[in-house]
């Protein structure tokens, strides 16, 4: 296991330069010169806008920002804002959690309507049931996320008026932000209907970030079952006489899980990815939005250390699962 683990740390290395050298190179092919946004439309004088172009080293070749870039990295730094001057690592662990509050329960979501879909339609194979399902996850998959989450809103805040349109939490409330994640800071407040005013902002943006995944999982739990279900091991829990539910659940869901695993996994991209539209979509305050608003500046540390950071988590992401994976398939490791 230690060597298949080894194995897997050292390809983390190559992959680490090329996300660092393609963001380095994307970011700076974006047009706009980031310190003439700064200064808005009314404009500086020459002399310093020469100054602050040399004080964040943009005078300088892109070879040579790249290597200076590459340096500060080795060292610990990720650099600071070209806009607030705060340290982006400051700035990205304020805006984390609210992310990964998101992003967890979008998941929660796909698991717990995905899953048993997928059971289902594996168990009721040929039905209408199985082909309306396969029929939805298709339209669920390919669904782009703005559309997906005006349509939301347009529906549930706009038409019915069930759900807010944007935020964390309502603005009558006040909450602590002690840890950044705004379901367990309105817990432990003592304002009455903190929670139940935090789930309602939650839910569109859950449901919009978590159809992708929910529809992925789903096929893929299907495609898994109906492997398992044909094996002579399945016969032979059925010929001894075991419930259906018992064959399914017991024998069959448990070894279909170990590819599921791996695509819940990979999902943690696309919950990212998807978060950065969602996030704008919603006015979420998390990585996405803070993202998003520094390439409306041309903030360039922002946007080369916290597409570094994502990437960093989707790597250590992948690299538990392909841990776990071979530790649920010992065949793997070698």
């Amino acid at each position: 296991m230690l060597r298949f683990l080894l194995r897997r740390v050292t390809l983390i290395l190559p992959t680490f330069i090329c996300v660092t050298l393609a963001s380095f190179l994307l970011i700076h092919a974006v047009p706009g010169d980031p310190i003439e946004v700064r200064v808005g439309e009314h404009g500086i004088a020459p002399e310093r806008l020469a100054m602050l172009r040399h004080e964040f080293g943009l005078d300088q070749p892109l070879w040579k920002q790249f290597v200076d870039y590459e340096l500060q990295l080795a060292s610990g730094d990720l650099g600071k804002s070209t806009v607030t001057h705060s340290p982006v690592w400051d700035e990205f662990l304020s805006f984390f959690p609210a992310t990964v509050e998101l992003a967890f329960c979008a998941m929660i979501f796909a698991l717990a309507i995905g899953l048993p879909l997928g059971v289902i339609a594996a168990a009721r194979r040929g039905t209408a049931f199985d082909y309306g399902l396969m029929g939805i996850s298709v339209t669920g998959a390919s669904m782009p996320i703005f559309w997906w989450g005006l349509m939301m809103i347009l529906i549930f805040s706009v038409a019915l008026g069930i759900t807010p349109v944007s935020g964390r939490i309502g603005d009558a409330f006040f909450v602590e932000p002690w840890s950044g994640f705004m379901l367990i800071d309105a817990w432990y407040c003592d304002e009455e209907g903190a929670v139940s005013s935090v789930l309602s902002h939650l839910i569109l943006p859950t449901i919009v970030l978590g159809t992708i995944p929910l529809a992925t999982i789903a096929r893929m739990t299907r495609s898994a079952m109906l492997e398992v279900l044909g094996e002579d091991y399945i016969r032979t829990a059925r010929a001894k006489g075991l419930s259906p539910g018992r064959v399914v659940i017991i024998h069959a869901l448990r070894n279909a899980l170990i590819p599921v695993v791996t695509i819940v996994g990979l999902q943690v991209g696309s919950l990212l990815g998807g978060a950065i539209l969602t996030e704008t979509i919603f006015a979420w305050p998390g990585i996405g939005h803070w993202l998003v608003e520094a390439i409306q500046r041309r903030d360039y540390p922002v946007l080369q250390s916290g597409t570094l950071l994502i990437a960093i988590l989707v790597m250590s992401v992948n690299l538990g699962v392909d841990m776990t994976y071979g530790f649920l398939n010992p065949r793997i490791r070698k």
